[in-house]
């Protein structure tokens, strides 16, 4: 049987110069969030120059973030291959880790522009979960942080275009496009932070919600996924993250595991997810939370 020919992960050569689709993508995203950002941080009356700056810590900063996070549990195949450790277009960049790498950027340049960080997070959480809903098509192309296997009737019944279901034809064997589902719940995530700016929320509440949201479809998603980063943890904890996960079984079997019994980034979604919703119930409660997301008339006077 014949198999139609996979997305070639190289946009462009020239000699020898690859450009990578995976590149490209992560670059119309970081772009096109910028775009977003730019212009709602108008309404904040904060200039563009400042969201150009930012970036120029943030991103460097994401991305080193997001390999390292991956390598260090992925370290028994890289102590082995470290040339592989910079080849960040084949892959492998951890979006917890950027997150991380990303915040603590943003929280140092903020801090000396005398910026408050809970404004900023709120202004730009729309442009992030963009950008990871852009960057998984990245994933496909890559055919990468995908689920089990499935057969193709499965796809097709989920009236997916043939050139999307033959990209998840991987050796003969077709699997659960995982990339799709987290971009697509990220996209309604965009929809719900759009609408809750409306809202004019407590200031810091955007980018809690975002958290919550994000990590919350994360959660579900990465038990799907056959390539999780994972590690041996107590049976308590494992039997946990199964147990809140359970209600998927109902539709889907669990993407197999290797090397540990917890996936970590249900681990740290779910904490995420934890603190999303104690910190705005706790900056409500203790009174910390009075300053709304946008400054009207109406709240200056109110």
């Amino acid at each position: 049987m014949l198999f139609a020919q996979a997305i070639d992960p190289v946009a462009v050569s020239l000699g020898p110069i690859q450009i990578h689709w995976y590149g490209v993508i992560m670059g119309t995203a970081v772009l096109i969030g910028l775009w977003i950002a730019i212009l709602e941080g108008r309404r904040h009356g904060l200039d563009s120059e400042l969201f150009l700056d930012m970036m120029i810590w943030v991103i460097p900063a994401a991305i080193v973030g997001a390999r390292l996070y991956y390598v260090a549990f992925e370290w028994e195949y890289y102590s082995q291959n470290p040339s592989d450790i910079i080849a960040v277009w084949k892959g492998g960049l951890a979006i917890h880790g950027g997150l991380i790498g990303a915040l603590m950027a943003a929280s140092f340049f903020l801090k000396k522009r005398e910026v408050p960080f809970l404004q900023m997070a709120d202004i730009v959480a729309p442009s992030i979960i963009l950008g990871q809903a852009i960057g998984r098509w990245g994933n496909f192309i890559n055919q990468e942080a995908h689920g089990g296997e499935v057969s193709r009737r499965f796809l097709e019944d989920m009236h997916l275009p043939t050139w999307l279901i033959e990209q998840m034809n991987i050796g003969g064997i077709y699997y659960h496009p995982t990339f799709l589902y987290e971009s697509l719940w990220n996209v309604a995530g965009l929809v719900l932070l759009l609408l809750l700016r409306r809202w004019n929320p407590r200031r810091g509440e955007i980018f809690f919600t975002y958290l919550i949201w994000y990590s919350l479809g994360r959660f579900f998603i990465e038990g799907l996924r056959t390539d999780s980063l994972t590690f041996y943890g107590p049976e308590w904890l494992a039997s946990i993250l199964n147990a809140l996960w359970s209600p998927m079984r109902v539709l889907f079997e669990p993407g197999m595991m290797a090397g540990g019994n917890v996936r970590i980034a249900q681990l740290v979604s779910l904490s995420l997810v934890l603190a999303g919703l104690a910190l705005i119930v706790f900056r409500r409660v203790k009174g910390l939370a009075k300053e709304p997301y946008l400054k009207t008339k109406e709240s200056v006077t109110g």
